[in-house]
């Protein structure tokens, strides 16, 4: 036995003084935040990851950077903000990150101005919004920019405040502060944002203001929501005076100067309030005879009290220093993100993985929002989380890694989903300004739940849980008439139950996105089966049977380019829709279409609960493999995919949520060799250390989570214990889960031009021979994975191909 304790000795005090000298390691100056600011077409952030780029920490309520407009509103997505070269309009404290559909936040501002003269409109942010000179800076906490009138912006942010830095040149120095500020979309629609009522007051002196701003819309299509604000200069103005105006947005049941011009603001003195007409309000703040040429500002927010966002901006942000801001973020960030996965940064030609990887991790942090203490809606004592933004996007993949590097955080996010649904009667798929919405499949929390439940999340109310899963399986939630889809409840829930509960699949006459949610509603049923287990022994069987659904949809008959069984409408008569059917179209693939974000060839790969029938399905392991290397094969797309997958030419769209695991399903046929080749080259050539570096909306980032994932070598399959094993890109991975388990992830023969395959792999010192392991393997206490690697294509797996735990033949 000595030798064995000497070992194990041995092994730890290696694995303690590694950590400790990965932990000395700025890890942040491998972040890139202009990854996914561009897209296809320079200077534009159309087909880009709709990013937001400034001074935030990670799961950050303030998120602090620069509000734009696109004058080409064609391609306007100006979703977080910032846009490569969009009109400065303001910078503002809160924003989303990644997301696609309608902007959302942009709000409670500041604009620095060098005139206020006319055709200056106070109002009017056409009149005075600033074009960008030079290159912006960026990296983590910390954002620049020179604006045309020669004032220079810097800028950090704390969890609920920020600081801003502004440097004049000579002349006149104002600070413009509209509260009725917020990101539009430029394109109009049901889901813009509206602003409704909003109040600020000037302190003696003007050093101090306070106030609120309430807006509503987005792409939640949410009532409005109530942000106070406290802001404070570290200069007194020469002079300072509030106004306020009617306001001209067409608002439907709010009140609006109809068909108006922009009026003129009406200064005030130290206090506005919107008022019964729902004016517009804010501040102009000057410094005629200030003997500085810089004026810094500190702003924090909250959803409870002006005094609260006092309180937060005072304790969070105590110096006036913006450095020590900064650093206090980059110390966080190191801390509390990138030291969990520890890879080797001596190697120069390694760099452009190292800021792939912490870059990638960067962004995935930003969304969801810890409101916990924040919630203005109810009391509790359960955490509180908004900016789900969405479920749909993060439940593949993201939510795995947030249970192995962040089960703190992740506990909060469960807690926090199972509370809204006792306050408000479902969970959310999505959610924004404290408000459920959109759906765009299934009832996606469902998956979540069962993904933490099987790989043994601690802490959560699992009885409780599962009522609330009960709630999305068979309630059909009450049709919100959403102009984004008049046929049932887009808010919450699962608004085609309707279909599913008599019929066993979503009708193509009755419903919208029939093919695509009958495929989700299956994932979602067998999640309730997984839970079920414990909880509801009864209700297994039923969940069971529901979750192979699916294949009621499923046309055997149905052939396309050689290619026969595919997923196709049905009508509620029972009768498929087949004319002029083609499974790799999908319309405009949005709320009405067939499928959404993806055709029904794409869909037809989507069912991880049950691989086994699927297989069958297609015509066994040699057509299934078939398939699959056809989808991956340039210039097989038929679909135009618009900013959703630009510049994407093969029917496998790594750009859109429901491929993510396509190219991992080689695993199944015990021919991981090709998942390996695929999954690599979708990443190569898609991931890149460039402004167009991510291959569409990073989707609060769950396309860099993908790529983490690819990078590690493994693959989660989301509601099952059960991790693929795939190529990882770095000899030497030490990531800390579990809280405070390690996993060691290492590889020889690694050469990432072309010394990738799997040539054998050990777990925990033991000779493996599956392609895939479970969570309890490695996950739980942590252990190792050795991987041998080579240039050879070879069949290393001799052992049972993943479990398919789903698996009924209807």
């Amino acid at each position: 036995m000595a030798p064995l304790h000497y070992n194990l000795v041995t092994l730890s005090l290696t694995l303690l003084l590694t950590s400790s000298t990965y932990a000395q390691v700025d890890y942040a100056q491998y972040v890139n935040p202009f990854i996914g600011s561009e897209g296809p077409f320079p200077g534009l952030a159309f087909g880009g990851g709709d990013i937001f780029i400034g001074g935030a920490l990670p799961f950050g309520v303030a998120k602090v950077g620069i509000d734009t407009y696109e004058d080409n509103i064609t391609f306007s997505t100006t979703n977080g903000g910032y846009t490569p070269g969009g009109h400065v309009t303001a910078i503002s404290m809160m924003h989303e990150s990644g997301t696609g559909g309608a902007p959302k936040y942009g709000i409670v501002p500041q604009m620095p101005l060098t005139t206020v003269e006319a055709p200056v409109n106070l109002l009017d942010n056409t009149t005075y919004w600033q074009d960008r000179v030079g290159n912006d800076t960026a990296r983590v906490g910390y954002y620049a920019t020179q604006l045309e009138n020669g004032v220079g912006v810097e800028l950090s942010a704390a969890r609920h405040s920020g600081i801003m830095q502004y440097s004049f040149p000579a002349g006149e120095k104002h600070i413009l502060v509209d509260v009725s500020h917020y990101l539009p979309s430029e394109t109009g629609g049901s889901n813009v944002q509206f602003y409704v009522a909003g109040a600020i007051d000037l302190q003696p002196g003007g050093k101090v203001y306070t106030g609120y701003t309430s807006v509503g819309g987005g792409f939640s299509e949410s009532a409005p929501s109530t942000v106070y604000f406290c802001g404070e200069f570290d200069e007194a103005p020469d002079q300072a005076n509030t106004f306020s105006g009617r306001l001209t947005d067409p608002i439907q049941r709010y009140h609006t100067y109809s068909d108006g011009p922009v009026p003129q603001a009406m200064l005030g003195n130290l206090s506005e309030v919107s008022g019964p007409l729902n004016n517009r309000v804010g501040a102009l703040f000057t410094w005629a005879n200030s003997s500085s040429s810089t004026i810094k500002s500190k702003v924090g927010i909250s959803f409870i009290s002006a005094d609260k966002a006092c309180n937060f901006k005072n304790q969070e942000i105590s110096s006036w220093n913006l450095n020590d801001t900064v650093d206090a973020a980059v110390q966080e960030w190191n801390a509390d993100v990138f030291s969990k996965i520890q890879v080797p940064t001596d190697d120069s030609q390694n760099r452009t993985n190292l800021v792939l990887l912490y870059s990638s991790l960067y962004f995935m942090h930003l969304m969801p929002s810890d409101r916990t203490g924040e919630n203005p809606l109810w009391q509790s004592d359960e955490p509180y989380w908004d900016d789900f933004y969405t479920l749909w996007d993060i439940f593949r993949c993201t939510v795995s890694l947030y249970h192995l590097i962040q089960p703190t955080y992740y506990q909060g996010m469960i807690r926090a989903i199972i509370d809204i649904w006792r306050w408000e009667g479902f969970m959310p798929d999505g959610r924004s300004g404290n408000y459920n919405g959109l759906v765009q499949g299934g009832s996606n929390a469902d998956n979540v739940l069962a993904d933490a439940y099987v790989k043994g999340l601690p802490g959560i109310n699992w009885t409780a849980a599962y009522q609330a899963m009960l709630k999305d399986a068979e309630v059909v939630p009450y049709n919100t008439f959403s102009y984004t889809d008049f046929t049932a409840s887009v808010k919450e829930g699962r608004g085609a139950l309707y279909d599913w509960i008599p019929l066993g699949y979503v009708s193509s006459d009755r419903s919208t996105r029939p093919v695509s949610r009958t495929v989700e509603y299956a994932l979602n049923d067998f999640s309730l089966s997984q839970i079920a287990k414990d909880i509801a022994p009864g209700d297994v069987q039923k969940y069971l049977n529901r979750s192979a659904n699916w294949q009621n949809i499923w046309a055997h008959n149905v052939t396309h380019k050689n290619f026969t069984g595919f997923l196709a409408p049905r009508l509620s008569n029972g009768m498929f829709n087949l004319t002029d059917y083609n499974p790799a179209l999908c319309g405009e693939c949005e709320w009405s279409a067939i499928s959404y974000e993806g055709t029904p060839f794409e869909y037809s790969f989507t069912l991880p609960h049950d691989m086994e029938t699927l297989i069958s399905f297609m015509g066994g392991p040699a057509e299934f493999e078939r398939r699959l290397d056809y989808i991956h094969l340039p210039n097989t797309s038929e679909q135009d995919l618009g900013a959703n997958g630009a510049a994407i030419t093969s029917i496998m769209n790594i750009g859109n949520e429901p491929d993510f695991a396509t190219p991992y399903e080689y695993n199944y046929i015990n021919k991981q060799y090709k998942s390996v080749q695929h999954a690599r080259s979708l990443a190569n050539q898609y991931f890149r250390d460039a402004n167009y570096g991510v291959p569409g909306n990073s989707d609060a980032g769950a396309l860099n989570s993908w790529l983490i994932w690819q990078m590690l070598g493994l693959y989660p399959v989301v509601t099952q214990p059960v991790y693929l094993i795939q190529s990882p890109w770095f000899s030497d991975i030490n990531m800390t889960i579990n809280g405070n388990a390690t996993l060691r992830i290492t590889a020889t023969g690694l050469d990432n031009q072309n010394s990738y395959y799997v040539q054998s792999v050990r777990v925990n010192g033991q000779s493996w021979d599956r392609n895939w392991l479970e969570h309890s393997d490695v996950m739980v206490n942590g252990g190792t994975i050795e991987f041998e690697l080579g240039s050879e294509m070879m069949r290393w797996e001799t052992g049972d191909v993943p479990p398919s735990p789903g698996h009924l033949v209807l």
